[in-house]
């Protein structure tokens, strides 16, 4: 499988291009010792790490934006990350070769994600990437969210490329749906958390990669 005329690539951050997991599962413990509950354990918390706040609410006290109570605990949930945003989290094994690969063929970059922009911007700058990405897309940078397609096209626009010329990386049904709809390529991080979405080969993805040293090899 080749992906032709693909002249930037776009990232998820989230299970995608860093493994956010522990810090985001620590601060959700945090929360649940505040109301006197025992820490979830890492692989019960990891799955839903794609999902934000939502997701990991709702594992975490069962509990959904629509119900009372849910406000007060994702501002508590949010406070805690922020604090300890880059304590345990790391570019997944690969990503930094991909992205200086990516760097040598001259094709532009970016991050794409469902994470607001006050976790988004200081993350990558911890992780000593921000200054290489050619644009970075939060939550909050257009009024919609993936799986609309809005972020995406803000992204091609920002790098000045059609959409049908980008490929985006991510690993949740919601990125595929996003790149569809954007009319973008798709390819699944086989690596990621995969969350509500199930089987990332489930997903009408151009392509499923387990490493992302396999991404190089699907561009023509």
């Amino acid at each position: 499988m080749k992906l032709a005329g693909v002249r930037a690539v776009l990232f998820d951050l989230d299970g995608t291009l860093a493994d956010t997991a522990p810090d985001l599962a620590r601060a959700l413990n945090r929360v649940r010792a505040e109301q006197g509950l025992p820490p979830l354990p890492p692989e019960v918390a990891r799955p839903h790490t794609s999902s934000g706040a939502r997701g990991l609410l709702k594992a975490g006290f069962d509990i959904a934006p629509e119900n009372e109570g849910y406000r007060a605990l994702r501002e508590r949930f949010l406070d805690f990350y922020q604090k300890e945003l880059c304590v345990e989290t790391r570019l997944f094994a690969g990503i930094s070769e991909l992205l200086a690969k990516i760097r040598v063929r001259k094709l532009p970059w970016g991050v794409v994600t469902n994470k607001g922009k006050r976790f988004t911007e200081p993350l990558l700058h911890l992780l000593s990437v921000d200054h290489l990405a050619a644009c970075v897309v939060s939550g909050d940078s257009t009024p919609h969210i993936k799986p609309h397609p809005a972020p995406l096209l803000l992204a091609a626009s920002l790098l000045a490329q059609p959409p049908a010329d980008c490929v985006y990386v991510g690993d949740d049904l919601r990125d595929a749906q996003a790149a569809r709809a954007a009319g973008m390529h798709f390819v699944a991080a086989g690596w990621g958390y995969h969350g509500e979405g199930g089987d990332p080969n489930a997903w009408d993805a151009d392509a499923v990669i387990a490493h992302p040293r396999e991404f190089l090899d699907l561009l023509s």
